[in-house]
């Protein structure tokens, strides 16, 4: 339990309002609806986007600039998390939450609207202008999400939190239900602009729940706030996740200048940000919180857990398109189940905690789940079955549902009220940063696993076929290699190499029919795309044969059916080397995420052990306080909280 003392020119506790106390339970359910419509917004934005990124980038011709547009949301919202949260415990929950909102929808709006002609060229043109928009939502984004969670805690008690906080949970699940399914109907339908313009009706609600209803959710407290300590946060942040990402690009690489560089200038900012918050009287992030083993502990449970999750959604689509063969529209959805799961354990394990009174072994329970959908993802090949996949998913999704809320519910319930904006956004961020490390290191493992596997696999498939087999085979493998190291193209179709093998034979039979009209056949045989049987039986004709048309047309009727004779060798010769191929890319395939699941697993058994020091304290209920607090005297009437 956390010891500190409220900042200089607060409040003392027993001063400040609680709101669990006063508040109506209507009042309460109403600020929840506004709160989860806010939320849902932000977990929409994450989902809805993807689907529509092709026909954007098509549109807004910008296919080299295609990932920064989900690069520089993620850079916006995950830098301001910490400092929304800081602000929301000095101003209020309520201007910070309506701050976010509006910026969001002001963001949703532009961004629906990049590339139309009365912007011009401004920053450069369309692409870029939805870029710098979604950095724009990525700023009010952070309020939704860091704000949000800590609403719960101003206006539930402990013991009641976690029935709610499934909700939370719930809603980030059904946002990756709706959101591509939405995005595809929007895209398709109407335009993709729209995909954006959805936002403005669901945030323009959720404004009129929260300004109408909900109290400041202030903590009273006005110390001098930490700018040096905001600048440093944002100058540590975006240049590693900028590191994180273009190390994994093959453009730039681990030991590229620039990622060198951008990793110094993180570190740096790191060094000055504790030496700037362990003096600053009202911290963004108090260091005094470490010394609280639940908020320690669990926010680097929080960090491993960002790490295992995202990388199970990303690969685990990785593997449905790539192995089991679905397009990537459906890979959106396919993860429904694992959905489903998460959801499920989310709402079962917050109501189970309310009813209980403590969280920490439903949390390892989870744990112990995940590890156990982790190792069983880590069994899949290139031949597992589409259900047994499902099956897997909702294992998963049951193990990590009850991480997300709990972990939530432990730090609150072990600070202050005046801390908890602060800690629940602090847990927030490292989520956040363990999720983009997560993803850069998974990527790497990913990229060099892959270099390896598809030669080998390739080299596996070569054993006891034909020499033409063998021939082209290996002509896919240095395709591979070329494709690895950045350089190389899509992999064709069959249909397309049929169509090449057809016209080459087409163009053989043409030249020899121009050869024998001409009665000289004295230049094709110098020709490397005559089969050797068919230059050899040419060569042998008499010139006599050639000199009257009957005898041309029956040349030219014996060509024709040596040639398809060879087509159709030719043709089974690709389908065996083209079906072998495919069958080894995809083992390859499969054994590169199976390994990244192994991963996975250590990932997790982090995260476990990482909740094994926590305190198991008890959530107290209503009247009872919390943090070590006495519940206090309340103060009369919602106009007073107002004010």
């Amino acid at each position: 339990m956390t010891q500190n003392a409220p900042p200089v020119g607060g409040p003392r506790p027993e001063d400040r309002i609680n709101y669990a106390e006063v508040l109506p339970h209507s009042t309460k359910i109403l600020i929840l609806i506004g709160t989860l419509l806010g939320l849902f917004l932000a977990a929409l934005d994450q989902t809805i986007v993807a689907t529509s990124l092709p026909r954007i980038v098509a549109d807004l011709e910008g296919l080299n600039l295609y990932a920064w547009v989900t690069t520089a949301y993620l850079l916006a919202s995950t830098a301001m998390v910490p400092i929304y949260g800081k602000l929301s415990d000095i101003y209020g929950r309520k201007p910070i939450l309506m701050f976010g909102i509006v910026v969001f929808l002001i963001g949703s709006a532009l961004c629906g609207m990049a590339g139309e002609p009365w912007f011009g060229n401004l920053f450069g043109g369309g692409m870029m202008q939805l870029i710098v928009f979604r950095g724009l939502q990525g700023l009010g984004a952070a309020a939704l999400t860091s704000v949000a969670f800590a609403i719960i805690a101003d206006i539930f008690a402990p013991a009641e939190r976690g029935r709610y906080q499934g909700l939370f949970g719930a809603v980030f699940g059904l946002s990756s239900v709706i959101g591509p399914l939405l995005g595809g109907f929007l895209t398709d339908n109407v335009s993709w602009r729209w995909v954006f313009y959805v936002n403005l009706p669901i945030g323009l609600v959720a404004l009129a729940f929260i300004f109408s209803k909900m109290p400041q959710l202030a903590s009273g407290l006005k110390p001098k706030i930490d700018y040096i300590g905001a600048v440093l946060v944002i100058t540590f942040s975006v240049p590693l996740l900028l590191a994180l990402t273009f190390g994994a690009e093959a453009a730039y690489g681990w030991t590229n200048p620039t990622v060198l560089a951008l990793f110094a200038g993180a570190a740096a900012s790191l060094i000055a940000f504790l030496f700037v918050e362990s003096r600053h009287e009202s911290p963004i992030l108090p260091l005094t919180l470490f010394k609280n083993p639940t908020f320690a502990w669990g926010v680097l449970a929080r960090f491993f857990i960002g790490a295992a999750f995202l990388g199970a959604i990303l690969f685990l689509s990785l593997y449905l398109v790539n192995v089991q063969g679905v397009s990537a529209t459906k890979a959106g959805t396919a993860t429904i189940p694992l959905t489903m799961g998460l959801i499920a354990g989310s709402v079962l394990s917050g109501q189970l905690a309310s009813r209980l009174g403590y969280y920490k072994n439903l949390i390892l329970i989870g744990l112990a789940l995940m590890m156990g959908g982790f190792y069983l993802l880590s069994t899949l090949n290139a031949d597992t079955a589409y259900s047994t996949v499902i099956l897997y998913m909702v294992i998963l999704g049951l193990g990590i549902g009850p991480a997300l809320p709990l972990f939530n519910l432990a730090i609150q319930n072990a600070v202050h009220r005046w801390e908890i904006g602060v800690a629940t956004s602090a847990g927030q961020f490292f989520q956040q940063m363990g999720s983009t490390i997560g993803t850069a290191v998974f990527g790497a493992v990913l990229t060099s696993s892959l270099a390896t596997q598809i030669p080998a696999q390739l080299r596996a498939a070569e054993a006891g076929q034909p020499p033409a087999v063998v021939a082209q085979l290996e002509d896919t493998a240095r395709q591979a290699a070329t494709a690895s190291s950045g350089q190389g193209q899509s992999a064709p179709t069959f249909a397309s190499i049929q169509s090449q093998i057809t016209a080459g034979f087409a163009r053989t039979f043409g030249s020899v029919e121009t050869a024998v009209q001409s009665g000289n056949l004295s230049r094709l045989m110098t020709d490397p795309a005559l089969p050797e049987g068919l230059r050899t039986g040419l060569a042998q004709i008499p010139p006599a044969a050639l000199q009257t048309e009957q005898g041309r047309a029956g040349v030219l009727d014996q060509v024709r059916r040596q040639l398809d004779t060879a087509q159709a060798d030719a043709l089974a010769t690709a389908r065996k080397a083209y079906d072998l191929s495919g069958r080894a890319v995809k083992v390859a395939f499969a054994n590169t995420i199976s390994r990244i699941y192994l991963i996975s697993i250590f990932v997790a058994l982090l995260a476990l052990l990482s909740t094994l020091p926590m305190p198991n304290l008890r959530l107290p209920r209503k009247g009872e306080g919390q943090g070590g607090e006495k519940s206090g005297e309340q103060r009369g009437g919602l106009a007073s909280m107002e004010g």
